[in-house]
């Protein structure tokens, strides 16, 4: 597999378990406001503040983004994934404030 093809095959990956942590970022929110609050609520949580461990680990980046400098030398925020450049560059200050206020709304759900 040449390089162009290695990089394609990450950012397909890269783009699919984004796509799966928005989902889980945005089923936060809604369980949270609808007061529909189950387990998988809290897998849901779990596994997002997993991946902010692992982002934590890694110096804020993604694994698979340090995989990939394996292959580009491109300085572009989106050369890892399908994401328009604006939101690859903002992309942690946008989710995880998402997820903060849907975390909220689930901590005061449970707790009152």
């Amino acid at each position: 597999m040449n390089q162009a093809n290695k990089l394609l095959t990450i950012k397909l990956i890269h783009t699919l378990v984004w796509a799966f942590l928005v989902v889980l970022i945005i089923y936060i929110g809604y369980a949270g406001f609808s007061d529909t609050i189950t387990i998988y609520t809290w897998i849901g949580i779990g596994l997002i503040i997993a991946e902010g461990l692992v982002l934590l680990l890694f110096k804020m980046s993604c694994p698979l983004t340090v995989v990939a400098r394996n292959y580009s030398d491109s300085q572009k925020d989106n050369f890892n994934i399908f994401l328009p450049n604006w939101l690859a560059k903002h992309n942690k200050l946008i989710f995880t404030s998402i997820f903060v206020v849907g975390l909220i709304v689930v901590l005061y759900r449970t707790l009152s």
